[in-house]
Protein backbone atom coordinates (compact mmCIF):
# COMPACT_ATOMS: atom_id res chain seq x y z
CA UNK A 1 0.00 0.00 0.00
CA UNK A 2 1.74 3.14 -0.81
CA UNK A 3 1.56 6.01 1.83
CA UNK A 4 -1.13 7.58 0.13
CA UNK A 5 -3.54 4.83 0.63
CA UNK A 6 -2.16 4.03 4.10
CA UNK A 7 -3.03 7.46 5.11
CA UNK A 8 -6.49 7.49 3.37
CA UNK A 9 -7.13 4.41 5.40
CA UNK A 10 -6.08 5.37 8.93
CA UNK A 11 -8.21 8.69 8.18
CA UNK A 12 -11.42 6.37 7.49
CA UNK A 13 -10.86 4.50 10.68
CA UNK A 14 -10.00 7.03 12.33
CA UNK A 15 -13.57 9.01 11.22
CA UNK A 16 -15.38 6.35 11.71
CA UNK A 17 -14.57 4.67 15.23
CA UNK A 18 -15.02 8.56 16.37
CA UNK A 19 -18.87 9.05 14.27
CA UNK A 20 -19.75 5.99 15.48
CA UNK A 21 -18.17 5.98 19.46
CA UNK A 22 -19.09 9.72 19.96
CA UNK A 23 -22.26 9.19 21.51
CA UNK A 24 -20.81 6.74 24.59
CA UNK A 25 -17.16 8.23 24.36
CA UNK A 26 -18.69 11.57 25.68
CA UNK A 27 -20.11 9.90 29.04
CA UNK A 28 -16.93 8.10 29.50
CA UNK A 29 -14.53 10.42 28.95
CA UNK A 30 -16.58 12.91 31.17
CA UNK A 31 -16.96 10.23 34.17
CA UNK A 32 -13.39 9.35 34.62
CA UNK A 33 -12.09 12.92 34.15
CA UNK A 34 -14.45 13.90 37.34
CA UNK A 35 -13.87 10.85 38.91
CA UNK A 36 -10.59 11.88 39.05
CA UNK A 37 -11.36 14.00 42.17
CA UNK A 38 -13.58 11.15 43.36
CA UNK A 39 -12.79 11.65 47.10
CA UNK A 40 -13.17 15.39 46.73
CA UNK A 41 -16.90 14.98 44.96
CA UNK A 42 -18.41 12.34 48.01
CA UNK A 43 -17.15 14.96 50.47
CA UNK A 44 -18.90 17.96 48.25
CA UNK A 45 -21.92 16.11 47.71
CA UNK A 46 -22.34 14.05 50.69
CA UNK A 47 -21.10 16.45 53.75
CA UNK A 48 -22.83 14.62 56.50
CA UNK A 49 -20.69 11.90 56.15
CA UNK A 50 -17.87 13.39 56.76
CA UNK A 51 -18.51 15.11 59.78
CA UNK A 52 -16.16 13.24 62.18
CA UNK A 53 -14.60 14.47 65.60
CA UNK A 54 -11.26 14.31 66.23
CA UNK A 55 -10.26 11.42 68.16
CA UNK A 56 -8.57 7.99 67.92
CA UNK A 57 -11.30 5.56 66.64
CA UNK A 58 -13.02 3.29 68.48
CA UNK A 59 -13.10 -0.45 68.76
CA UNK A 60 -15.24 -2.10 65.73
CA UNK A 61 -17.79 -3.92 68.20
CA UNK A 62 -19.11 -0.72 68.85
CA UNK A 63 -19.23 0.33 65.37
CA UNK A 64 -20.62 -2.49 64.39
CA UNK A 65 -23.32 -2.39 67.32
CA UNK A 66 -24.04 1.01 65.86
CA UNK A 67 -24.59 0.04 62.94
CA UNK A 68 -27.22 -3.21 63.66
CA UNK A 69 -29.56 -0.20 65.07
CA UNK A 70 -29.98 1.53 62.52
CA UNK A 71 -29.96 -1.41 59.62
CA UNK A 72 -33.04 -3.87 58.88
CA UNK A 73 -33.66 -6.58 60.83
CA UNK A 74 -33.14 -9.22 57.92
CA UNK A 75 -29.58 -7.21 57.15
CA UNK A 76 -26.27 -9.12 57.65
CA UNK A 77 -22.90 -7.30 58.44
CA UNK A 78 -20.43 -7.88 54.72
CA UNK A 79 -18.00 -5.97 55.71
CA UNK A 80 -16.12 -3.33 57.86
CA UNK A 81 -13.59 -0.57 57.14
CA UNK A 82 -11.68 1.80 59.20
CA UNK A 83 -10.64 5.45 57.76
CA UNK A 84 -7.98 5.44 55.79
CA UNK A 85 -7.20 9.26 55.93
CA UNK A 86 -8.16 11.94 58.89
CA UNK A 87 -11.46 13.21 58.53
CA UNK A 88 -12.96 9.69 56.90
CA UNK A 89 -15.75 7.93 58.58
CA UNK A 90 -15.63 4.46 59.35
CA UNK A 91 -18.16 2.18 57.09
CA UNK A 92 -19.96 -0.85 57.37
CA UNK A 93 -21.47 -2.66 54.58
CA UNK A 94 -24.45 -4.75 54.84
CA UNK A 95 -26.52 -7.20 52.54
CA UNK A 96 -30.27 -8.09 52.93
CA UNK A 97 -30.79 -11.54 53.42
CA UNK A 98 -33.61 -11.78 51.76
CA UNK A 99 -33.54 -14.10 48.03
CA UNK A 100 -32.79 -12.07 45.32
CA UNK A 101 -29.80 -10.23 44.66
CA UNK A 102 -28.66 -8.22 47.79
CA UNK A 103 -28.82 -4.72 47.62
CA UNK A 104 -25.88 -3.59 49.36
CA UNK A 105 -26.42 -0.74 52.45
CA UNK A 106 -23.52 1.81 53.76
CA UNK A 107 -23.31 2.76 57.22
CA UNK A 108 -20.83 5.89 57.91
CA UNK A 109 -20.32 6.42 61.63
CA UNK A 110 -17.84 8.77 63.58
CA UNK A 111 -14.82 6.98 63.85
CA UNK A 112 -14.10 8.38 68.24
CA UNK A 113 -18.11 8.08 69.20
CA UNK A 114 -19.66 5.44 66.79
CA UNK A 115 -22.78 8.03 65.71
CA UNK A 116 -24.24 7.29 62.71
CA UNK A 117 -23.75 9.65 59.79
CA UNK A 118 -25.18 8.33 57.41
CA UNK A 119 -27.03 5.65 55.66
CA UNK A 120 -27.45 5.08 52.14
CA UNK A 121 -27.33 2.24 49.22
CA UNK A 122 -23.91 1.10 48.11
CA UNK A 123 -25.64 2.25 44.61
CA UNK A 124 -26.95 5.99 45.56
CA UNK A 125 -25.17 9.15 44.90
CA UNK A 126 -24.22 11.10 42.03
CA UNK A 127 -20.70 9.66 42.35
CA UNK A 128 -21.70 5.86 42.70
CA UNK A 129 -23.61 6.57 38.99
CA UNK A 130 -20.35 8.56 37.72
CA UNK A 131 -18.77 4.84 38.67
CA UNK A 132 -20.99 2.43 36.84
CA UNK A 133 -21.30 5.11 33.80
CA UNK A 134 -17.47 4.98 33.72
CA UNK A 135 -17.06 1.05 33.93
CA UNK A 136 -20.05 -0.08 32.33
CA UNK A 137 -22.43 2.44 31.05
CA UNK A 138 -24.91 0.94 33.46
CA UNK A 139 -25.74 -1.95 30.70
CA UNK A 140 -25.58 -4.90 33.19
CA UNK A 141 -23.31 -8.03 32.54
CA UNK A 142 -21.82 -7.07 29.22
CA UNK A 143 -21.42 -3.70 30.36
CA UNK A 144 -17.77 -3.98 31.32
CA UNK A 145 -16.31 -5.69 28.31
CA UNK A 146 -18.37 -2.88 25.82
CA UNK A 147 -16.27 -0.17 28.11
CA UNK A 148 -13.57 -2.67 27.68
CA UNK A 149 -14.06 -2.73 23.63
CA UNK A 150 -14.30 0.78 22.98
CA UNK A 151 -10.67 1.32 24.95
CA UNK A 152 -9.33 -0.44 22.35
CA UNK A 153 -11.25 1.49 19.53
CA UNK A 154 -9.94 4.92 21.69
CA UNK A 155 -6.44 3.16 21.18
CA UNK A 156 -6.43 2.74 17.43
CA UNK A 157 -8.13 6.76 17.69
CA UNK A 158 -5.32 7.59 19.24
CA UNK A 159 -2.20 6.26 16.98
CA UNK A 160 -4.26 6.60 13.92
CA UNK A 161 -4.86 10.69 14.89
CA UNK A 162 -1.25 10.94 15.39
CA UNK A 163 -0.73 9.59 12.22
CA UNK A 164 -3.10 12.09 10.34
CA UNK A 165 -1.79 15.05 12.71
CA UNK A 166 2.23 14.43 10.98
CA UNK A 167 2.13 16.92 8.42
CA UNK A 168 2.74 15.87 5.11
CA UNK A 169 5.27 18.10 4.18
CA UNK A 170 8.07 19.57 5.83
CA UNK A 171 9.07 18.96 9.77
CA UNK A 172 6.71 17.92 11.85
CA UNK A 173 6.78 21.17 14.11
CA UNK A 174 4.89 22.45 11.08
CA UNK A 175 1.84 20.16 12.93
CA UNK A 176 2.53 22.36 15.76
CA UNK A 177 0.91 25.81 13.93
CA UNK A 178 -2.30 26.70 15.06
CA UNK A 179 -3.48 27.89 11.64
CA UNK A 180 -3.60 24.20 9.92
CA UNK A 181 -7.03 24.87 8.38
CA UNK A 182 -9.85 27.86 8.05
CA UNK A 183 -12.28 26.45 10.69
CA UNK A 184 -11.46 26.95 14.16
CA UNK A 185 -12.88 23.89 15.48
CA UNK A 186 -10.59 22.38 12.64
CA UNK A 187 -7.67 23.84 14.32
CA UNK A 188 -8.75 23.20 17.41
CA UNK A 189 -9.54 19.44 16.53
CA UNK A 190 -5.85 19.19 15.62
CA UNK A 191 -4.04 20.78 18.64
CA UNK A 192 -6.45 19.02 21.09
CA UNK A 193 -5.36 15.87 19.71
CA UNK A 194 -1.93 16.12 19.37
CA UNK A 195 -1.22 17.25 22.87
CA UNK A 196 -3.63 14.32 23.86
CA UNK A 197 -2.61 11.72 21.70
CA UNK A 198 0.47 10.02 24.23
CA UNK A 199 -1.96 10.32 27.54
CA UNK A 200 -5.64 9.00 25.81
CA UNK A 201 -3.04 6.46 24.69
CA UNK A 202 -2.03 5.35 28.17
CA UNK A 203 -5.45 5.90 29.74
CA UNK A 204 -7.14 3.59 26.75
CA UNK A 205 -4.72 0.58 27.26
CA UNK A 206 -5.01 0.94 31.30
CA UNK A 207 -8.64 0.90 30.53
CA UNK A 208 -8.98 -2.05 28.09
CA UNK A 209 -5.87 -3.96 31.01
CA UNK A 210 -8.83 -3.77 33.51
CA UNK A 211 -11.44 -4.44 31.86
CA UNK A 212 -9.86 -7.90 30.36
CA UNK A 213 -7.28 -8.96 32.72
CA UNK A 214 -7.51 -12.57 31.45
CA UNK A 215 -6.20 -11.71 28.18
CA UNK A 216 -3.72 -9.06 29.53
CA UNK A 217 -2.21 -10.41 32.18
CA UNK A 218 -0.42 -13.42 30.60
CA UNK A 219 1.05 -11.40 28.42
CA UNK A 220 3.26 -10.11 31.35
CA UNK A 221 3.47 -13.55 32.94
CA UNK A 222 0.61 -12.81 35.15
CA UNK A 223 -1.32 -15.77 35.22
CA UNK A 224 -5.35 -15.33 35.55
CA UNK A 225 -7.53 -15.65 38.85
CA UNK A 226 -9.32 -18.27 37.46
CA UNK A 227 -10.62 -19.76 40.85
CA UNK A 228 -12.00 -16.53 42.43
CA UNK A 229 -15.80 -16.53 41.89
CA UNK A 230 -16.77 -13.64 39.24
CA UNK A 231 -17.66 -9.78 39.75
CA UNK A 232 -21.63 -11.24 39.41
CA UNK A 233 -21.62 -14.05 41.93
CA UNK A 234 -19.65 -11.95 44.80
CA UNK A 235 -22.47 -9.15 44.45
CA UNK A 236 -24.63 -12.19 44.85
CA UNK A 237 -23.31 -13.56 47.70
CA UNK A 238 -25.05 -13.14 51.41
CA UNK A 239 -22.88 -13.26 54.89
CA UNK A 240 -23.60 -16.16 57.00
CA UNK A 241 -25.86 -15.70 59.42
CA UNK A 242 -24.51 -17.61 62.15
CA UNK A 243 -20.45 -17.77 61.56
CA UNK A 244 -18.83 -20.73 62.52
CA UNK A 245 -16.20 -18.80 64.04
CA UNK A 246 -16.81 -15.53 66.28
CA UNK A 247 -16.08 -12.64 64.96
CA UNK A 248 -13.81 -11.91 68.43
CA UNK A 249 -12.01 -14.77 67.86
CA UNK A 250 -11.36 -14.06 63.76
CA UNK A 251 -9.74 -10.91 65.31
CA UNK A 252 -7.68 -12.68 67.97
CA UNK A 253 -6.56 -15.49 65.48
CA UNK A 254 -5.59 -12.40 62.75
CA UNK A 255 -3.65 -10.06 65.38
CA UNK A 256 -1.32 -13.29 66.29
CA UNK A 257 -0.37 -13.41 62.69
CA UNK A 258 -0.11 -9.91 61.79
CA UNK A 259 -0.48 -7.55 65.24
CA UNK A 260 -1.51 -3.86 64.53
CA UNK A 261 -4.20 -2.33 63.92
CA UNK A 262 -7.06 -3.93 62.04
CA UNK A 263 -7.81 -1.92 59.00
CA UNK A 264 -10.90 -3.99 57.20
CA UNK A 265 -12.55 -7.15 58.01
CA UNK A 266 -14.92 -8.98 55.10
CA UNK A 267 -17.51 -11.53 56.85
CA UNK A 268 -17.61 -14.58 55.52
CA UNK A 269 -20.32 -15.62 53.12
CA UNK A 270 -21.84 -18.22 51.48
CA UNK A 271 -20.22 -18.45 48.86
CA UNK A 272 -16.42 -17.77 50.29
CA UNK A 273 -16.76 -18.98 54.01
CA UNK A 274 -13.83 -17.46 55.20
CA UNK A 275 -13.26 -14.33 57.49
CA UNK A 276 -10.28 -11.66 55.88
CA UNK A 277 -9.14 -9.29 58.18
CA UNK A 278 -6.77 -6.75 57.21
CA UNK A 279 -4.22 -6.70 60.41
CA UNK A 280 -1.43 -4.63 60.57
CA UNK A 281 -0.90 -3.59 56.95
CA UNK A 282 -1.72 -7.64 55.87
CA UNK A 283 -4.84 -9.54 55.00
CA UNK A 284 -5.13 -12.66 57.26
CA UNK A 285 -7.57 -15.26 56.28
CA UNK A 286 -9.38 -17.64 58.74
CA UNK A 287 -11.22 -20.19 57.55
CA UNK A 288 -14.45 -19.99 59.63
CA UNK A 289 -15.86 -24.04 59.74
CA UNK A 290 -12.17 -25.05 61.18
CA UNK A 291 -10.94 -21.80 62.60
CA UNK A 292 -7.42 -22.53 60.33
CA UNK A 293 -5.43 -19.15 59.49
CA UNK A 294 -3.32 -18.64 57.04
CA UNK A 295 -1.77 -15.06 56.30
CA UNK A 296 -2.16 -13.64 53.01
CA UNK A 297 -4.98 -13.10 51.01
CA UNK A 298 -8.45 -15.16 50.33
CA UNK A 299 -7.75 -18.65 49.75
CA UNK A 300 -8.38 -19.01 46.07
CA UNK A 301 -7.43 -15.79 44.89
CA UNK A 302 -4.47 -14.55 44.13
CA UNK A 303 -2.96 -11.29 45.66
CA UNK A 304 -3.61 -8.57 43.20
CA UNK A 305 -0.45 -8.13 41.02
CA UNK A 306 1.89 -5.36 40.85
CA UNK A 307 1.24 -4.56 37.48
CA UNK A 308 -2.74 -5.03 37.59
CA UNK A 309 -1.84 -2.80 40.08
CA UNK A 310 -0.04 -0.09 38.29
CA UNK A 311 -2.66 -0.53 35.38
CA UNK A 312 -5.33 0.74 38.01
CA UNK A 313 -3.65 3.16 39.47
CA UNK A 314 -2.43 4.73 36.51
CA UNK A 315 -5.33 4.74 34.79
CA UNK A 316 -7.51 6.07 38.33
CA UNK A 317 -4.50 8.80 38.37
CA UNK A 318 -4.89 7.40 42.92
CA UNK A 319 -1.89 8.13 44.83
CA UNK A 320 -0.07 9.41 41.34
CA UNK A 321 0.73 13.34 42.36
CA UNK A 322 -1.24 16.34 41.07
CA UNK A 323 0.39 16.28 38.15
CA UNK A 324 -0.65 12.83 36.35
CA UNK A 325 -4.41 13.44 37.95
CA UNK A 326 -4.55 16.22 36.35
CA UNK A 327 -2.96 14.72 33.08
CA UNK A 328 -5.92 12.11 33.38
CA UNK A 329 -8.50 15.16 34.25
CA UNK A 330 -7.49 16.37 30.81
CA UNK A 331 -7.62 12.93 29.20
CA UNK A 332 -11.28 12.76 29.96
CA UNK A 333 -12.55 16.60 28.89
CA UNK A 334 -10.19 16.51 25.45
CA UNK A 335 -11.30 13.07 23.99
CA UNK A 336 -14.62 14.28 24.75
CA UNK A 337 -14.07 17.82 23.07
CA UNK A 338 -12.27 15.65 20.21
CA UNK A 339 -15.56 13.56 19.15
CA UNK A 340 -17.66 16.72 19.35
CA UNK A 341 -15.27 18.87 16.56
CA UNK A 342 -14.84 15.49 14.81
CA UNK A 343 -18.37 15.06 14.30
CA UNK A 344 -18.93 18.99 13.29
CA UNK A 345 -15.67 18.52 10.86
CA UNK A 346 -17.38 15.71 9.62
CA UNK A 347 -20.82 17.19 9.50
CA UNK A 348 -19.25 20.34 7.47
CA UNK A 349 -17.23 17.90 5.16
CA UNK A 350 -20.20 15.92 4.21
CA UNK A 351 -22.10 19.62 3.17
CA UNK A 352 -19.37 20.67 1.26
CA UNK A 353 -19.45 17.22 -1.11
CA UNK A 354 -23.18 17.52 -1.06
CA UNK A 355 -22.95 21.13 -2.53
CA UNK A 356 -19.87 20.32 -4.84
CA UNK A 357 -22.30 17.61 -6.02
CA UNK A 358 -25.46 19.87 -6.85
CA UNK A 359 -22.85 22.15 -8.68
CA UNK A 360 -21.74 19.78 -10.59
CA UNK A 361 -25.31 18.36 -11.37
CA UNK A 362 -26.04 21.85 -12.69
CA UNK A 363 -23.08 22.39 -14.98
Amino acid sequence: MTKIGLRKAWFQAHKWIGLILAIVIVPICLTGSALVWHDGLDRMLNAGRYATTAGAATGADRHLDAARAVLPGDARIASFRMPEHAGDPVVVSAVSARPGAPQRTNVYLDPPTARVLDVAGSNAGAVRVMHVIHGSLMIPGVGRSIVGWIGVAMLISSISGLWLWWPTVGRWARGLRWRRHRDFDTNLHHMMGFWIALPLFILSLTGAWISFPAFFGPLVGEGPRAAAPNRAAQQRARPLESPATPLAAALTRAQAVAPGEVRQIAFPTDLKPEWVVTSGGMPVTIVDSTGAVEAGPASGERAKTSVARWMRRIHDGTDMGIVWQVVVFLGGLLPAALAVTGVIMWWRARRWRGEARARSAAE
